[in-house]
């Protein structure tokens, strides 16, 4: 609709050439500028002896149109102004101060059309629906119509001629003129008066614009023509009474013409629709170009706080004299929460089992799988494995579960479909070198990236993790250590309670608690996870519509933050409306960036719409092609993110918007398990030994049921509760204390 209504004018001025009067009659093609074709007539009129008609186009505009309305009043003139009915859907107090000065209305169509060039349908609805605004706004009907880009009389051919007899039918009178101003131009003030000053006493209708442009010179011209003209004996009229005297001396028995006569009831209430659709339109497209704006402020300063930030902690980080500090060595026990991992749990598990780091154990927790999973671990028979088996009750009971039984202090969360390299705990668990260091975020990376939809993610991570983790770090407001790869003090974790089961992003909430309790959590770009991604836009959008909803949730959790003193409220006041602006908010609004491309390629200037989303997209690949710099990722893959820009972003807007409406309604999801086909195939990219199996152990006997004691889920004693498990007696603590020495829960066998 804004589209239709916004069409832009400079002028009633457009030359082309006269076509074939074969079929115009004589009396029209040489008689006056009113044009009547109404009843089956075809006659035309002049204005009286030394009468001038004034005429306005393309109003009204509230700039102008009242300095000529005030010029008029000043010489005690009046005008005809055919006015574009958009224009009056805008403005109609203005048009009503029109009517209300004693000037006359008629109509010059809805949105300044060349009538040649439409529809008969188009053409019937350009004069209706300026007819029915008008009525609306002044409460008066008019029956003169001016076409845009008409002449004079001996301009029209056939198929003007077509036209006009076309509006006689619809009962209008069609009025031309004798006299162009030419003031579309700005030729000057003199050059206007020039145009407008007919010859000896003949009379004339002069046309003038008040709207489509400057109209100053226009202004200045009528200051100076009006009291001119009535020196010379003129005086000024409006088109309908200036008809109504040359009817009246040529048949004085014919009725009279009213001028503004009173509109039909029906005409005010459909006037009414048209007008607040027109100012509906019109507030749309504000409010668009309004948050078209926001977003684009939004965009460039997160680029620059991205490049200025990001590019700090890399350069720093580059420095030879760079450390975390002495090296870390302590054991560390590596957690892997499976439901049904069978295509890639058993590369996972012997990247983290062979890795070079001196003292690791890893703890598989099964939780529930119904494909093998466990079994094809307990197959690989590894020295420093260990399978668990737990009911299914989520990623998050299982990494408790886990977390309870490790042996060591230093812990590592890995997904069950997750390729370490060889190097990646040791680089991970580094950060531990200092003690206010709580988690540790690694460095995910797609293994997958020959798909489409695969390397479009590959992008999104690389720039994530190497532009966005670091500009947190930076803020010390990190909001996220990753499931596929992740680390964390036993002490810290208990003191927020473990993770948590009340949101579908546990990392991500017990991330932000961490940050609230005063643990600082970094980013260690060195240490790599491979990762399977989606290959497919309906895994994806499941992927994602989670993981939205579940930071949603976890924000909201933590909204007390920003009341809160502390470490506490400096994360609530700093890293929560960082992310819920720009992951948010920001994601939220994006779209009205393709909706303007879309309307700018179909409606406004081509070449500028293309230039702005060009410029855009440059800035998105001089952000991307920093980030794999900064993970000497190669740059060949940042030529599929033009292709991103009209299908993944548009995916990620609905996977954002279904995930906003989910909050909202309070609805709540389960633990999606995607499809994966395993990254085994891709061990060429490890470059690293997988460790032989262990030789197979006696047969420890059936497995033994632990439960934990009463009130060890009590969180805020920081003691983590498991579901009851099944595991080999042999890979028990001691009995009655916890595992590795640890603050968890005593159990009992």
């Amino acid at each position: 609709m804004q589209a239709y209504i916004n069409a832009e004018f400079t002028s009633d001025h457009v030359d082309t050439e006269v076509g074939d009067q074969d079929g115009v009659p004589l009396a029209i093609r040489g008689g006056g500028p009113i044009i009547n074709t109404t009843g089956g007539q075809e006659s035309s009129s002049r204005m009286p002896e030394r009468t001038i008609a004034l005429t306005f186009d393309d109003g009204p505009d509230p700039t102008w149109t009242p300095k000529i309305l005030d010029v008029l009043r000043e010489n005690d003139a009046h005008g005809t102004f055919f006015v574009v009915g958009s224009e009056v859907a805008r403005h109609p107090a203005l048009t009503k101060k029109i009517t209300d000065a004693g000037n006359e209305l008629g109509l010059h169509t809805f949105t300044h059309p060349n009538l040649q060039t439409i529809a008969p349908w188009r053409r019937t609805l350009e004069l209706s629906q300026t007819q029915v605004a008008i009525a609306r706004a002044t409460g008066v009907h008019t029956n003169l119509a001016r076409f845009p880009y008409s002449s004079k009389a001996d301009a029209v051919d056939d198929t003007n001629w077509k036209l006009i007899k076309d509006a006689g039918r619809q009962g209008y009178l069609v009025v031309v003129n004798d006299l162009d101003s030419e003031d579309w131009q700005r030729p000057g003030v003199q050059q206007i008066v020039r145009n407008a000053t007919p010859a000896g006493e003949t009379p004339a209708v002069v046309l003038f614009h008040d709207a489509g442009g400057d109209r100053a010179q226009t202004v200045a011209a009528l200051r100076s023509f009006i009291p001119a003209m009535k020196k010379r004996g003129y005086r000024f009229t409006t088109v309908t009474e200036g008809l109504n005297q040359s009817i009246a001396e040529r048949t004085p028995s014919v009725p009279l013409l009213a001028e503004n006569p009173a509109a039909d009831k029906a005409d005010v209430w459909r006037g009414s629709a048209v007008i607040w659709t027109v100012r509906a339109a019109d507030g749309m497209l504000w409010l668009i170009a309004a948050l078209f704006l926001v977003v684009g402020l939004l965009t460039i300063g997160r680029t620059l706080l991205l490049l200025l930030l990001a590019t700090r902690h890399a350069r720093q980080r580059r420095k030879p004299s760079w450390s975390w500090g002495p090296p870390v060595t302590e054991p560390v026990s590596v957690i892997v929460p499976a439901y049904n991992e069978k295509e890639g749990i058993e590369a996972a598990v012997r990247s983290l089992a062979g890795g070079d780091y001196p003292a690791i154990e890893v703890v598989v927790v099964d939780d529930g799988s119904t494909d093998g999973t466990a079994a094809i671990v307990e197959r690989m028979a590894l020295p420093n494995v260990r399978v668990v088996r737990v009911p299914n009750g989520g990623k998050s009971n299982a990494l408790n579960t886990g977390i309870a039984l490790a042996r060591h202090d230093l812990i590592v969360t890995v997904d069950g479909d997750t390729i370490f390299e060889k190097d990646s705990i040791r680089y991970l668990v580094q950060p531990f070198a200092e003690p206010g260091v709580g988690a540790v975020a690694g460095n995910v990376k797609v293994g997958n990236r020959e798909k489409m939809v695969a390397a479009w993610q590959h992008i999104e991570y690389v720039i994530g993790f190497n532009l966005d983790r670091r500009l947190y770090e930076v803020l010390n407001c990190m909001p996220t250590v990753p499931g596929a790869i992740g680390a964390f003090r036993r002490e810290a974790l208990a003191q927020v309670g473990g993770m948590s089961d009340e949101t579908l992003a546990e990392d991500t909430d017990v991330t932000m608690a961490l940050c609230r309790a005063g643990w600082r959590v970094v980013y260690e770009e060195r240490a790599k996870a491979w990762t399977e991604a989606p290959t497919t836009l309906e895994q994806l959008y499941r992927q994602r519509y989670r993981w939205s909803y579940g930071t949603m949730q976890a924000m909201w959790k933590h909204r007390r933050a920003l009341r809160d003193p502390g470490p506490s409220g400096r994360f609530g006041r700093v890293g929560l409306p960082f992310l819920a602006l720009f992951g948010v908010v920001l994601p939220m609004l994006a779209p009205v960036v393709d909706l303007m491309l879309l309307y700018g390629l179909v409606f406004w200037e081509l070449r500028e719409t293309l230039l702005a989303w060009f410029g855009m997209l440059a800035l998105q690949l001089f952000t991307a092609a920093v980030a794999f710099r900064f993970d000497k990722e190669p740059m060949v893959p940042l030529w599929r993110l033009p292709l991103q820009q009209f299908a993944y972003r548009q995916l990620m807007y609905l996977v954002l918007m279904q995930s906003f409406t989910t909050a909202m309604t309070g609805g709540r999801l389960r633990w999606h398990k995607l499809h994966r086909a395993g990254l085994a195939q891709r061990s060429e990219l490890l470059d690293m030994p997988l460790p032989a199996p262990a030789p197979a152990r006696l047969d420890p006997g059936p497995p033994t049921i632990i439960a934990p004691r009463s009130g060890s889920d009590d969180r805020a004693s920081g003691r983590v509760a498991a579901m009851p498990v099944e595991f080999d007696p042999e890979d028990l603590p001691s009995a009655g204390s916890p595992p590795g020495g640890g603050s968890g829960p005593v159990y009992t066998g």
